[in-house]
C-alpha cells in the first residue's frame, strides 16, 4: 500500500478520535478535537498532493479518498445533531446524496470504471469542512462562555444557534448542486448499469 492510501486510513482512524474527543466534558476535550479535524483535513490534502506529485495515483485511492471524507464529514455532522446544534433532516440530506453518488461509483467500478470525484464534489466538500471547522470554533467559544468565563446568555445562544443553521443551509444547497451535476454527469450508469456505453 503506497503513501497516500496510508494517509487516507490515518484520517479514517483520526474521525474516531475526533469523536470520542467531541463528546468529552471540558473546553481542553474540544480543543484537542477541533485540533484533530484539522489535521484530518489536512491529511485530504496531503494525500492529493504526494500522489499527484509523485504520480502514485491508484484505483483504491481514488475510491477510498472521497469515502475518507464523507466518514469524516458525515460522522461530525451526526455528532452535531445529537448535541441538538444541526437539525437532522438537513444531515439526511446530505446522507442520502452521498448514498446516491456512492451508488453510481459502485455501479462504474462494476463496469471497470472508477470515477474520482468532480469539481463540484471538492467544492462540497470544502463548504462541510469549513462549516464543521466554524462549528467547532463556536463551541469551544460557548464551553468558555458558559464554564470558564460567564459571558454566555440567551441572546449568544440565539445568533449561535442561527448562524449555524445559515451556514448549514448553505451547505446543504451546495450539496445538492454537486450531487445534482454528478448524477447529470454520469446518468448512463443509472439509465444502464450493465453497459459501459
Amino acid at each position: 500500500m503506497n503513501l497516500p492510501n496510508k494517509i487516507t486510513l490515518v484520517r479514517i482512524l483520526l474521525t474516531f478520535v475526533f469523536m470520542v474527543l467531541l463528546f468529552l466534558p471540558g473546553i481542553a476535550a474540544k480543543t484537542a478535537a477541533l485540533a484533530i479535524f484539522i489535521a484530518a483535513v489536512c491529511s485530504d490534502y496531503l494525500d492529493g498532493f504526494i500522489a499527484k506529485k509523485y504520480n502514485i495515483t491508484s484505483d483504491f485511492g481514488k475510491i477510498m479518498d472521497p469515502v475518507a471524507d464523507k466518514i469524516l464529514t458525515i460522522a461530525a455532522f451526526l455528532a452535531f445533531v445529537e448535541l441538538k446544534l444541526v437539525p437532522a433532516w438537513i444531515v439526511v440530506i446530505i446522507i442520502l446524496r452521498e448514498l446516491v453518488i456512492t451508488g453510481i461509483r459502485l455501479v462504474a467500478l462494476k463496469n471497470n470504471d472508477v470515477l474520482s470525484a468532480g469539481m463540484g464534489g471538492k467544492h462540497k466538500t470544502v463548504s462541510q469542512m469549513l462549516s464543521i471547522l466554524i462549528i467547532l470554533i463556536f463551541i469551544i467559544i460557548k464551553e468558555a462562555g458558559v464554564k470558564t468565563f460567564g459571558f454566555w446568555n440567551g441572546s449568544f445562544e440565539y445568533w449561535y444557534k442561527q448562524l449555524i443553521f445559515i451556514m448549514m443551509i448553505i451547505t446543504t444547497i451546495l450539496t445538492i448542486i454537486s450531487g445534482a451535476s454528478y448524477i447529470i454527469g454520469n446518468k448512463k450508469y443509472l439509465l444502464n448499469g450493465n453497459n459501459k456505453d
